[in-house]
């Protein structure tokens, strides 16, 4: 008798175990979906200067002014907030930032655009977006790209403790120097 009472309850147990697991719903894949970018690039290398985690929105026909207006705070990428991680002291742009992770955000101009580094992390779009958090603004160097970028992208280049980062969508790339 007590044998077929365990065996009930040992049954019982993982008829409720496996309809939870299966009863979990899962979500859709992003249309803007996450990626990394970092320096340097080879994933062997575990001595990083930076990584940007960041969403990746795509034209789909839009225009980039339409999705990074004109002289309006940006998110620099889709959904979340960009954030950018030194691993060490860095000379951003022309200016000095200690290691650390900040938030990512930009403002697309006619000219070059303004690259800012924000304490304010984890947070959704630049909804919530404050000024007197800011860590340094400098000037990302703009450039036209030959090929339209469908899909906002980050890269870097460069050679040991000296690297770009590029910014591209459709055909603005922004550039901004990161020496360790």
């Amino acid at each position: 008798m007590k044998k077929a009472i365990l065996s009930i309850a040992v049954f019982a147990i993982s008829l409720i175990s496996s309809t939870e697991v299966t009863a979990q719903e899962f979500s859709k894949l992003d249309v803007s979906p996450m990626d990394a970018s970092a320096y340097p690039k080879n994933w062997r290398d575990a001595d990083k200067l930076v990584k940007v985690v960041y969403s990746r929105p795509q034209l789909k026909g839009r225009s980039l002014e339409k999705l990074a207006p004109k002289d309006k705070v940006w998110r620099t990428g889709a959904n979340e907030a960009a954030e950018i991680t030194f691993y060490k002291d860095v000379t951003f742009g022309d200016k000095e930032v200690k290691a650390g992770t900040y938030t990512l955000f930009t403002i697309p101009t006619d000219g070059d655009w303004t690259v800012i580094l924000s304490t304010h992390k984890n947070i959704w779009g630049s909804y919530f977006y404050k000024q007197d958090q800011d860590v340094v603004r400098v000037s990302g160097k703009v450039s036209k790209s030959e090929k339209s970028i469908e899909a906002f992208s980050i890269a870097f280049n460069g050679e040991e403790n000296n690297a770009t980062m590029h910014l591209g969508w459709a055909n603005t790339i922004v550039s901004i120097p990161v020496k360790g």
